[in-house]
């Protein structure tokens, strides 16, 4: 699902999709996407997300665990996403995916780049990465 194409949908009060601002520090990819960092402490499970992510995921908390972000997204995507983030904790690599953000009455894409970095047996690993958020929304099946 990482090349889709789809035609733009905007809420009815039309303008700009993303409810916060621009990203000041990467202004070539303003006008097409939002980026923001995440990271996460293996030791615990637990991911940091930025105030970005938190809103466009629709959370309430910076801090979450995979299966409260997991449940923002499209249903069948839900698993291998899981399976893409277990595998990059057992061993150093990097990943990425696309999916759908799940709202009622409409979808936001997203683009996830991630990292595992250092794990040996004195020391706990952490993954770090970036969600992408593309400046449009679709429509949702009916």
């Amino acid at each position: 699902m990482v090349f889709k194409i789809s035609s733009a949908w905007e809420h009815a009060t039309g303008g700009d999709v993303l409810p916060l601002a621009d990203n000041d520090d990467h202004p070539p990819i303003g006008p097409f996407a939002a980026i923001e960092e995440w990271a996460s402490d293996l030791a615990n499970g637990v991911l940091t997300l930025g105030p970005r992510s938190i809103a466009l995921h629709g959370l309430q908390v910076q801090e979450c665990g995979l299966l409260s972000l997991t449940r923002c997204y499209e249903a069948n995507d839900r698993a291998h996403i899981i399976a893409l983030f277990e595998q990059a904790a057992t061993t150093a690599s990097s990943f990425c995916f696309s999916t759908s953000i799940v709202h009622p009455g409409y979808r936001s894409p997203v683009f996830c780049l991630g990292k595992s970095l250092g794990m040996t047996k004195s020391q706990v690993g952490s993954m770090k990465g970036i969600f992408i958020f593309p400046r449009f929304q679709t429509a949702s099946p009916t």
